[in-house]
Formats: structure tokens, sequence, C-alpha cells
């Protein structure tokens, strides 16, 4: 199997065999958004030989996402229902209990999730009773035979460690957007906010899990800048979700247009050219799409997916639809202990 370099396309590219795959560090945005803005049929080609050299079988990995404490969230992000200040119908809840979580945890296990992600609706982690019953619910998911994903906000260099040692997985902390359109979508922190969380997961040793949302009024220009700043990390995130924006009653961006496919597979397929070793991961947005839609996302180089009945507050496919799509494709569940890129 051969795939092409991670340079910008010169239409000159020499093939590559899989173990001397480049990962670069060194991205431009006019380079990346040359990749993005190629000819469809071109780009996805391009983005399915990188894919095909790094994960060698049609495998998904599947995560099951869970709101563990919804609403009441003191941000001000535009895209998001849980924010206090919106006016959504989304009511503050308390903080789930750790059975309760696990007991989700298992009928996720069951009906094929490999990772568990746990979500909270908070600016920032606080110390004190509720941090220690996330660990907790950490500690017990990891007992399942699961990954353990969170995402919690901000948190410290000592809570990123307190979480590596209750056996975290993975964190999930977006960027959102490209840096030069953050400030027209959150106010409440910023980026280097986002950067400096994303450092602490990093040096605790937990895997990081960063991407963003299309379809927020941004440009290709600030799409690939986000995509530049996750790919010229010393080290490429493990997941990077690329989410198309729901747009809820309620929150600023309620009349954005929904995005179209072909903008969901121009950016799946960039990021997966950009990471090839990552796990690029086709997030909110899928509630939306056809089966066809979705599979060209895979086909783009998408692979994994959230599955079940809700993205945090969001609709999203139930699981015997998603489950009969991959059968249809002959698409199959990957294990993470088992199936790891050939290209590191």
């Amino acid at each position: 199997m051969s795939t092409f370099t991670g340079h910008a396309h010169t239409g000159h590219e020499r093939p590559v065999a899989a173990a001397e795959l480049p990962l670069r560090h060194d991205w431009t945005v006019p380079e990346v958004k040359a990749i993005y803005e190629a000819p469809l049929m071109d780009l996805v080609y391009r983005a399915q030989s990188v894919h095909r050299a790094v994960w060698k079988e049609n495998k998904v990995q599947l995560c099951s996402l869970l709101s563990i404490k919804t609403g009441g969230c003191p941000e001000d992000c535009a895209y998001c229902p849980q924010a206090a200040r919106h006016d959504t119908g989304v009511k503050a809840e308390k903080l789930m209990q750790v059975d309760e979580v696990l007991s989700s945890a298992k009928q996720a296990r069951e009906a094929g999730a490999t990772r568990f992600c746990m979500g909270a609706a908070w600016r920032e982690v606080k110390d004190g009773p509720q941090f220690d019953s996330v660990l907790e619910m950490v500690k017990g998911v990891k007992a399942l035979g699961m990954e353990a994903c969170c995402t919690l906000g901000m948190i410290s260099e000592t809570q990123a460690k307190k979480l590596k040692a209750a056996g975290l997985d993975a964190y999930n902390h977006n960027l959102d957007t490209g840096e030069s359109a953050y400030g027209d979508i959150i106010s409440t922190r910023t980026y280097q906010d986002r950067l400096r969380t994303l450092g602490f997961v990093r040096e605790a040793g937990i895997e990081v899990c960063s991407g963003g949302i299309i379809g927020m009024g941004e440009s290709v220009e600030q799409r690939a800048e986000l995509l530049v700043t996750l790919a010229n990390q010393p080290k490429h995130p493990e997941s990077v979700p690329v989410n198309a924006l729901v747009a809820v009653e309620g929150t600023p961006l309620e009349k954005q247009q929904r995005v179209e496919v072909t903008e969901m597979v121009r950016m799946i397929a960039t990021a997966r050219i950009l990471m090839p070793t990552s796990m690029v991961r086709l997030s909110a947005g899928r509630l939306q799409m056809s089966e066809e839609a979705q599979l060209l996302c895979m086909l783009a180089g998408a692979n994994s997916i959230f599955f079940g009945d809700k993205l945090l507050t969001t609709g999203n496919p139930e699981f015997e639809s998603d489950m009969a799509l991959l059968e249809k494709a002959g698409v199959t569940a990957l294990q993470p202990s088992v199936d790891k890129p050939v290209a590191q």
C-alpha cells in the first residue's frame, strides 16, 4: 500500500510506503487552504490514499457520549444550548451520581461502544466533591474495559495528573474555530486558555481529543487556520472531532444555514491528510446527514463516530440505524487495544 506525502499538492508527489509516511508539524494556512479547495474527487482520493496507508481495514471507533452535568454553564459560546445566558429550554441539572453514569456506560458497552465520553457543562473544573465523583466515574468506566474520555472545560496541571492517575485515556477540549474567528464566537475565555488546557493534558500523558465546528460563519481560511493549529502541535491530537453546527433556537447562531455535506467532506479529508495517524471523528450534525453523506465522510477519512441517540443535548442517529449502516457498508468496530495506526 502506498500513499502521497503530506506536503502541499504540486502534481508530483512521491508515493511512499506507510512506514515512511511523514508527519508534519509545519503547515501553513495557504497550503492547507489549497488542499481544502482542491477538486473534490482529487481531495477525497488523496485523503483515502493517506488513510489506507495508515488504517489498513474498514473499521471505525464507536464512541458514546453522556452529559453527566447538563446546562447552567457560565460561558457564552454562541453555538451552545447549555450556556445559562441563552434561552434554549435546557435546564441546569446537578452532576449525575456515579452509579447512574456507570449504568449508562454498561449499556453503551453492550451496544458496541469501546470509548465512553463524559461531558460536564462547566467553564472549568473546581476541586472538591464533584471532581472527586468524576474521578470515580473514570475509574468505573475503566473497570468495564472501556476507554474513558472526559470533557469538563478548563483544567489545571494538578487536575490533569489526577485524571491520569484515575485512568483517563483521553480529554476532549475543542478549539472550536480558527483563532481569528474565535472572538466572534466566545468571549468568556481566550484561545490561549484552551491551548493551555491541551498542554496540561498532553504533559500528564493523557491523549488529546481536540477539533472544531464548521458552519458558524467562518471563512475557509479560518477553517484552515484551525487545522493548522491542531496539526502544528508538537504531537498531533489522537482524536480530531469534526462537527457541523447544529443551530439551536435561542442561541446567537440559531439562524445559521446548515453547512453543506461537501464542506464536511472537505474538512474531514483535509484533517486526514494533515494528521494521518489521528482518529478523525464525524461528530455533531450526523442526524441531518443521509446514509450516503455519512459514508462519503468515512471515505474521506473519518474513522470514528459518536453513536447513540443524543450528543450532550442534541439529537444523534440511534444505535440500530448506526449499526445497520455500518453493516451495509462492511464496516466493523475498531478495537483500541488491537487496531493501532501503522505509521507513528
